[in-house]
């Protein structure tokens, strides 16, 4: 048994989403709020804590809902009210679990099963978070806004305005809410399926017994040795962890076994030789106490007896040690004297073990007369696992996890039991070491006039579970570079190192509003670009393609500086995808700026165009590096002397004839052997990059990404 998908409705941003879970491990990943967070907390509070807050609700659904509260205090008559709970159905918090269910794992899920011909497979249940009694929510509302007639204070602002500002306050919203299940049609594919309206919420808690569910928080605020201790004073540090753990599995005061009567024999003699010597350390303070006849006759006779608690010897700072020198015990160092990142990567591994060792009643656990149903599937939830791990250490930690939890008898490779890790990251190195199928990519949708920010989610498991060629590109790619892609508010794809170096100082001189956003540049090359197509149309992503026109002569493919009139073509794949126009040089130089783009996604590609020098005079650039130059043509003619690449476009770039200047720098560029990385790590150090003009086709792009992240802000 395992969580084939889970759909979630209005629930913050997360207005109408899917959310196919993996197997083993799923990995949430996606731009900052993009509502990774809000999916987590939707799996919390509808699995386990069932408490909601107003702003659990998508936000612009309180139009609707409010609307409802209107019509009430309009009408006079109770009868002719609406005190049905499916005018409430479009706009309130909403979960639909989906379980793919074995034929012989019937006998758990048997309140889910809907009818006597269900022979294993899918399996549904709605949670909803509705009123409790319309009628009762109706009643209670409709007087509070009497109240506050009554008391014909138009002057004042009383509570409550409206139907949202009722239920916001004094817990109005869950003592008159609450969470039902409903059963859902499993032959029914359609996301979001009605419920008809004859249904019934079911009577009990059908998810008891069935799911286990624990989490690890994001903040988990480990004790640092500077940190006043006021602010760690509650914190659940390993000492915590350590001590629960020994309470519950392995404390040898509780049903004790034969194993155990070794240390319940050292803990008797020790508690016997204490008990001894405090009765002799007090014996003359006792004493005093004689000389005031108390005690004394009639009175209780005063004695000390100890209590050698294994449980409360674990119960302070230094509880647990980290030894420096295996040959010497004493150079060890308390918890919090080790770093955050330490603290954080053990803490997190031993909750993993505890969680597993509680779902499967370890130990003295399984003695416990009121354990718990043992529930045949784990749900562990990890928030952002990353922090203060290092980028080496969050790469074990995400491999380990999923084995942590498995490492069982009863477990292991087994399918008697199912074990479901559910992580959220905004770490590249965790996305780059896993399974990219097991990728979920949470995608800013694009907000129109009038509507607020909302989500849905990609999975990356139809992208990158093909065996085509583009898609093998693209994982090889990725796993040879960071994963910032799936972080990143829009990506630029360059040509080359040139670019990769000099484009992030374009941004940051001289495009202030893309430098406060996260801009994630690769390189791969423009003509390969259109490799990544697939992923990027599945993002969603903003995207710049900074490109070279690469103009060649057929027949022979042979490359050629640009030159208008004869028959040029360009061997770019990438434009002539992304553009579906002639790939002739002519008519790409003729191509408008408003039509560069992909025709269904905010895709953009630029490639070099002509400079116009003067009025009948015009250089046709062939790379990012001449196109550099001709633009900065007077600040490269008075740089000094250089070597290599840089010094031969100086020397061009010091012709008094634009078409001479322009074939020199095109022999340059392209000759054999050709150090392009050098040229601009020697530009750098020779000049500041902020007086660079931008080439005018990077700049154009440039201005298209700031406005299209200013409209998605």
């Amino acid at each position: 048994m395992r969580i084939d998908s889970i759909d979630l409705q209005n629930f913050r941003k997360l207005k109408k989403t899917k959310i196919e879970l993996a197997e083993k491990e799923t990995v949430f990943v996606g731009a900052n709020n993009s509502g990774k967070t809000s999916s987590l907390d939707a799996l919390r509070i509808f699995l386990t804590k069932k408490i909601f807050s107003t702003r659990d609700f998508t936000l612009d659904n309180w139009i609707g809902l409010n609307k409802i509260g209107n019509r009430w205090l309009k009408e006079k008559e109770i009868s002719n009210i609406d005190l049905s709970v499916d005018q409430f159905a479009d706009f309130i918090p909403t979960l639909d679990l989906w379980l793919h269910v074995e034929k012989n794992e019937a006998h758990y899920v048997l309140p889910l099963i809907p009818t006597l011909e269900w022979k294993g497979g899918r399996l549904g249940i709605r949670m909803r978070f509705e009123p409790q009694d319309v009628e009762t929510l109706y009643k209670e509302f409709i007087l509070t806004q009497k109240n506050k007639k009554d008391l014909d204070a138009s002057r004042l602002k009383l509570w409550p305005d409206d139907l949202w500002d009722f239920l916001d306050k004094k817990n109005n919203l869950n003592k008159l809410f609450t969470v039902r299940s409903y059963l859902l049609n499993p032959l029914n594919t359609t996301p979001f399926q009605p419920l008809p309206i004859s249904s019934l919420p079911l009577e009990q808690d059908v998810l008891k017994g069935l799911i286990k569910v624990n989490i690890i928080n994001a903040q988990r605020g480990f004790s640092d040795v500077g940190s006043d201790t006021s602010e760690t004073s509650n914190i659940r540090n390993l000492s915590n962890q350590l001590r629960d753990y020994y309470d519950k599995h392995l404390n040898p005061s509780d049903n004790p076994t034969k194993n155990d009567l070794k240390a319940l024999g050292a803990i008797n003699d020790a508690k016997k030789q204490f008990d001894e010597n405090l009765q002799e350390s007090f014996k003359s303070a006792l004493g005093e106490l004689a000389h005031l006849n108390y005690p004394g006759f009639g009175n209780p006779t005063i004695s000390l007896s100890s209590r050698i608690d294994t449980v409360e010897s674990l119960n302070h700072d230094s509880s647990v040690q980290y030894s420096l020198s295996g040959d010497n015990p004493k150079l060890s160092l308390p918890e919090k004297y080790n770093g955050l990142g330490y603290q954080n990567l053990i803490s997190m591994i031993f909750k993993l073990i505890r969680f597993r060792d509680d779902w499967m009643n370890v130990g003295k656990k399984l003695h416990e007369e009121n354990a718990e149903e043992f529930q045949p599937l784990h749900l562990v939830i990890i928030e952002e696992p990353e922090a203060h791990l290092h980028a080496q250490v969050q790469q074990v930690f995400i491999k380990e996890a999923y084995k942590v939890l498995r490492n069982h008898p009863e477990l292991g490779g087994k399918k008697q039991f199912h074990s479901q890790l559910l992580i959220s990251t905004h770490s590249n190195h965790i996305a780059h070491e896993i399974d990219f199928t097991a990728l979920r990519y949470f995608k800013r949708n694009p907000r129109t006039k009038g509507s607020l920010s909302t989500s849905t989610v990609v999975n990356l498991s139809t992208t990158f579970g093909s065996e085509d060629r583009t898609t093998k590109f693209a994982i090889r790619y990725l796993k040879t570079t960071h994963s910032d892609l799936f972080f990143a508010d829009a990506v630029i794809i360059v040509e080359g190192p040139v670019e990769r170096m000099l484009v992030p100082h374009f941004i940051k001189n001289q495009h202030n509003k893309l430098s406060t956003c996260y801009i994630s540049i690769l390189e791969i090359g423009g003509s390969h670009a259109h490799t990544l197509l697939p992923l990027l149309e599945q993002l969603g992503i903003i995207t710049l393609i900074i490109t070279d026109i690469d103009t060649i002569i057929t027949p022979g493919k042979t490359k050629c500086q640009p030159k208008r009139a004869s028959n040029q073509i360009t061997n770019n794949d990438t434009l002539k995808k992304i553009l579906s126009k002639s790939k002739k040089l002519d008519d790409l130089y003729e191509v408008k700026f408003e039509k560069k783009l992909h025709k269904n996604h905010p895709i953009r590609v630029a490639f070099q165009i002509p400079i116009q020098v003067s009025v009948n005079n015009e250089a046709l650039p062939y790379t990012f590096e001449d196109s550099l130059v001709m633009e900065n043509k007077n600040l490269f003619s008075a740089l000094p002397t250089a070597t290599g690449l840089l010094q031969k476009m100086i020397l061009a770039s010091k012709e008094s004839d634009i078409n001479n200047s322009a074939k020199a720098m095109y022999e340059c560029i392209t000759a054999k052997s050709v150090k392009k990385a050098e040229f601009a790590l020697e530009l750098l150090y020779l000049k500041e990059p902020n007086v660079l003009e931008v080439p005018q086709y990077i700049k154009e792009g440039l201005v298209w990404m700031e406005e299209k992240l200013e409209i998605k802000k």
